[in-house]
């Protein structure tokens, strides 16, 4: 039967030390900071609605005109 022991853990030293091919010298701190702070939403839409927009331009148009004809809808009910 196989030693069921695994692999000894990294020393801590060891694991803290950046290795020599990852040069962060031109890294601009913060640089997406103000992006990540307004959010970003994500939207996963089915396959036949997808083949209806070829991108995002299109399903904003889309949902911008709906949104337009359901506040015009809105309006309209509290007037009655």
């Amino acid at each position: 039967m196989k030693d069921a022991h695994t692999k000894k853990p990294r020393s801590k030293a060891a694991a803290a030390q950046m290795r020599s091919e990852y040069d962060f010298s031109a890294g601009v701190r913060g640089k997406y900071a103000n992006q990540y702070r307004r959010g970003t939403n994500v939207v996963l839409l089915e396959p036949d609605v997808a083949k209806a927009f070829p991108d995002s331009k299109s399903v904003n148009d889309a949902l911008r005109s709906l949104l337009t004809v359901a506040v015009r809808a809105a309006a309209r009910r509290t007037r009655l």
